[in-house]
C-alpha cells in the first residue's frame, strides 16, 4: 500500500470549536476528548507512512500489515498505539489541516502546504475578512482561509469541483465554519458580483482578466493574490497591474528543503519540494 492510500467512511468528522473562558474572555483550550466514531484519524506506521481513515463502529483498516478494528481506536486518546493482527504498530492522531489537504478526496491538483501559509500572509486573511475566491478546485485553499476565520465567496466554472470543495469543507471543518463558504458556478473572468471584499485570492490560469474586475470588487487598500505556475503568467499579471489602481506588487515563490538529522549524521535532505508556483500580491489604491 503507497503513501498515499487511504480509507474513508460515510460520517463527517465532529466540528472542534474552542471555548470562551468566562472570566478572562479568552478562547480556552479544547479540553482533551477520546477519538469518536465518524472522526477521521491518522494511523502512521514505523516507516512513517500515512493512512487517513474515518473511524465507524465495527470499521476496519486493512493493509498488508493485517487490520485494525475501528473499535479498537475509538474512545482511546491522541497519541496512542494500535496494534494489527500481524502485531504492526500504528500511532494515531487526529489529522493536521495540512495532513487533510494532502489525503483528502479531490479531482483537482490542490495548493499544497508549503505555499498555503505565505498565501495568508500575503493576502493578510483576518477573522471576518470577506474573501472572493475563484479556482477553488478541491477547496485547499478555501478550507484554510477559513480556518484563518475569512467569510468566503468562491467562485468555480466545474460543479464537480465546486461539490468536492463544499464536501472537503465540511468534512474538515465543520457545519459552523462551512456556513462561512458559500460557492457559485460562474466565470471569474466575465465579472464579480458585490463589491467592498477586503481580499481577491485566485488560482486561475490568467489572473490578469481579473484585475479590472477585483479593481471595483475591493475595498480600497484591499489585497488581490494569485497563484501561478509559470513565469509567463506572472509577465503578463504585473504588466496588466501596472497599467491599473493596483500599487505594491511583489512576486515570490516558497522552496521547501528538509534536513536529514539522525546522531551526528545531519545533511539537508536529498530531495526538496521547489517550484510549484509564483505567488503575487498587490494592494488597491484610490488612484
Amino acid at each position: 500500500m503507497s503513501d498515499e492510500d487511504s480509507e474513508t467512511a460515510t460520517g463527517a468528522a465532529e466540528a472542534r470549536p474552542e471555548q470562551p473562558d468566562a472570566d478572562s474572555g479568552a478562547v480556552a483550550p479544547e479540553p482533551v476528548r477520546p477519538l469518536q466514531p465518524g472522526e477521521r484519524v491518522l494511523l502512521i506506521d514505523s516507516k512513517q507512512r500515512r493512512y487517513l481513515v474515518t473511524l465507524t463502529e465495527g470499521g476496519e483498516f486493512h493493509s498488508h500489515a493485517g487490520f485494525v478494528p475501528h473499535d479498537d481506536i475509538i474512545g482511546t486518546d491522541e497519541g496512542s498505539t494500535a496494534l494489527s493482527t500481524r502485531r504492526a504498530r500504528y500511532r494515531v492522531v487526529r489529522p493536521t489541516l495540512s495532513d487533510f489537504i494532502l489525503k483528502m478526496p479531490r479531482g483537482a491538483q490542490v495548493i499544497y502546504p508549503k505555499d498555503l501559509g505565505p498565501i495568508l500572509m500575503l493576502a493578510d486573511i483576518f477573522p471576518g475578512a470577506r474573501v472572493l475566491e475563484s479556482g477553488i478546485g478541491s477547496g485547499a485553499l478555501s478550507m484554510t482561509l477559513l480556518r484563518a476565520g475569512a467569510v468566503i465567496t468562491g467562485y468555480e466554472l466545474r460543479e464537480d469541483f465546486a461539490n468536492r470543495a463544499q464536501r472537503n469543507v465540511e468534512d474538515f471543518l465543520g457545519p459552523d465554519v462551512a456556513a462561512r463558504y458559500s460557492v457559485e458556478q460562474r466565470d471569474c473572468y466575465e465579472g464579480i458580483d458585490g463589491t467592498g471584499f477586503d481580499r481577491v485570492v485566485l488560482d486561475l490560469p490568467e489572473p490578469w482578466q481579473v484585475v479590472k474586475h477585483a479593481e471595483r470588487a475591493l475595498r480600497p487598500g484591499g489585497i488581490l493574490v494569485a497563484y501561478t505556475p509559470s513565469i509567463l503568467q506572472v509577465t503578463q499579471l504585473r504588466e496588466t497591474l501596472e497599467t491599473s489602481r493596483f500599487r505594491m506588487a511583489e512576486t515570490l515563490e516558497v522552496l521547501n528543503r528538509g534536513w536529514y538529522v539522525e546522531g551526528q549524521a545531519v545533511r539537508p535532505d536529498h530531495r526538496m519540494v521547489a517550484h510549484t508556483a509564483f505567488l503575487t500580491a498587490a494592494r488597491l489604491f484610490q488612484d
